[in-house]
Parts: structure tokens; sequence; C-alpha cells
């Protein structure tokens, strides 16, 4: 019982310290770890803080997309530390730097080791390291070919037609009406991508589209959950999981 309470400490405890401490002393600074959640706390409640505010009209987009990084960039300049959990994320805004690392062929950048909900959202190519990762990529590369994107302008074409089309329709008699582009655009989306992907089970794929949408709302119910432990949201999510799967396999066989 000592020995397992020692290796729980060490987790959610000395680990992150240790790390802290080694990151600043490379010059790498944020706000400093809490227990359990790091800095999850803080980045929710600035978000919702942001999100309840009015949009203003700028394309410098950062503080609304990510209020958080963006306050942190003011107070650490160019490289700083943020905590998700028991894991260190630093976060890099010097576009040199950028470049280097990125053209940088010494080494690899592992991804982070996924939990069991995550394994839900983040699947294929997103989730692969090494010779794994470039074996799928050559797999799906040819998708994205010109011509083949060429081959989706129709389905573009139509899905933005009804949405226009939808939008006269409620304008009616008077020329104008109030709407939540944000959702119409979402919705567009989804639209674009079952048309596309689907063809002519286009159906189908809003309907996973859908599932997928209810599935995330689940999945931040239990952001600040155990991880582990059995909860009712993240049975749910997967279910939802099997549904998509299950309404997906036959399309694509």
């Amino acid at each position: 019982m000592v020995s397992w309470c020692l290796k729980v400490l060490h987790m959610i405890w000395w680990k992150p310290k240790i790390v802290e401490k080694q990151l600043r002393e490379q010059g790498i600074y944020g706000l400093p770890y809490r227990l359990w959640h790091g800095n999850t706390k803080e980045m929710m409640k600035l978000s919702k803080e942001t999100g309840s505010k009015p949009l203003g009209l700028s394309h410098d987009i950062l503080p609304r997309l990510d209020p958080f990084l963006h306050k942190m960039a003011l107070t650490y300049n160019n490289i700083l530390v943020s905590w998700y959990g028991t894991n260190p994320r630093v976060a890099i805004m010097d576009p040199k730097l950028i470049r280097e690392i990125l053209t940088n062929k010494s080494g690899d950048f592992l991804k982070l080791e996924i939990t069991s909900l995550g394994k839900l959202f983040v699947t294929g190519l997103a989730s692969y390291d090494g010779n794994k990762w470039a074996k799928h990529r050559k797999i799906i590369n040819p998708a994205f070919h010109i011509d083949k994107l060429k081959q989706m302008f129709p389905a573009f074409s139509t899905c933005c037609d009804e949405m226009i089309e939808k939008w006269d329709k409620l304008a009616g008699a008077t020329g104008s009406c109030e709407l939540d582009v944000s959702l119409e655009f979402h919705n567009l989306s989804g639209d674009v991508i079952s048309r596309a992907g689907f063809g002519s089970s286009f159906e189908e794929g809003m309907r996973i589209f859908l599932l997928q949408k209810e599935q995330a709302q689940l999945f931040l119910l239990s952001v600040y959950k155990i991880r582990n432990l059995p909860l009712l949201s993240g049975s749910a999510t997967s279910y939802i999981h099997s549904l998509t799967a299950n309404i997906a396999t036959p399309v694509f066989h």
C-alpha cells in the first residue's frame, strides 16, 4: 500500500515538479504546476469568460481562439510552458525557432500517449509515430491531390447553394433575418464532409457528424474526472463511437 501511494505521489507531484524545475533552468517559464489538473481549470475559466463576450471586428483571432495561450504569451514572451494535467506542453511563438525545430532532422518528436477516452477522438494518422505514420501518410496522400479535390467541387457547390437558398427563405418578404452564422457554417462543414466523403450515402455521413458532436459534448463532461473511472459519460461516448463505426464500415467497404 505504501509503495502504491509513493508511485501515485511520484506521478502526480514529484515528477511534474522535477520537470518544471528543469524547464525553468532552461529559461522556460509559465504558470506553476497545480496538483492533478495542472492549468486546465484556468484554461476552462478563461475560455468561458472570453466566449461570453461579443467578438470584435478584428482579424486578431488568437485572443478569442485560445485566450489562455494569448494571455500567457503576453506574460512569458515567445517560449512558455502550460500543464495539461501532469503533462507539460511547451508553446513556441518565435517563427525562427519554430522553423529551426521543424527542419531539424536529428530526432523525432513523439506524440503524447492517448488516454482511453482520447482514443475515441484521436485516431489514424494523428495518433501514429515513425514508420507507421509514414506508411499511412503515403496511403492517404492521393486523396488530397489537386485532381481529387477538383472532383469534390460539385459537392461543395451543392452544399453552398442549399445553404444560401435556406437563408433566402428565412429572409422571406422582409428581406432580412438574424442568423447564428457560426452554427450555420458548422453545419455547412458537416454537410460538405458528408457529401465529399460518403457520396450518395451523405445522410449517413451527417448522422456520424452529429453523433461525434454529441460524443465531444459528453467527453467535456468528463474532463475533470479521474481518467480510468467508469463514468456514465465515458460509457456513452464509447457507445456513440461504436455506432459511428457501424455506420461508416459498410460505406467504405
